[in-house]
């Protein structure tokens, strides 16, 4: 259990970093944006390890990255409106 909610927040992190380096003008690296990528990832996985039981890694962990990938979109900001707009 320890090892996988630690798997969880490695894998947040990982998330929230690529974001805010795939995108840096919509999320900028921030603490929160940083926290929020292993704090999701982590309720994520806890969830799915409820549904699907222990020892399901090959589910828990992708599920983990769609909730942290989820919630880290809503931290983003708007782009810039199109000038044909």
């Amino acid at each position: 259990m320890l090892w996988e909610a630690a798997a969880y927040a490695v894998v947040g992190l990982a998330a929230a970093f690529a974001a805010t380096v795939l995108l840096p003008a919509r999320l900028p690296r921030t603490p929160l944006t940083l926290g929020t990528g292993p704090a999701a990832a982590l309720a994520g996985g806890l969830v799915a390890r409820t549904i699907f039981g222990g020892g399901h890694l090959e589910v828990t962990v992708p599920v983990a990255l769609v909730v942290a990938a989820a919630l880290l979109s809503l931290l983003a900001r708007p782009g810039r409106p199109s000038p044909l707009a």
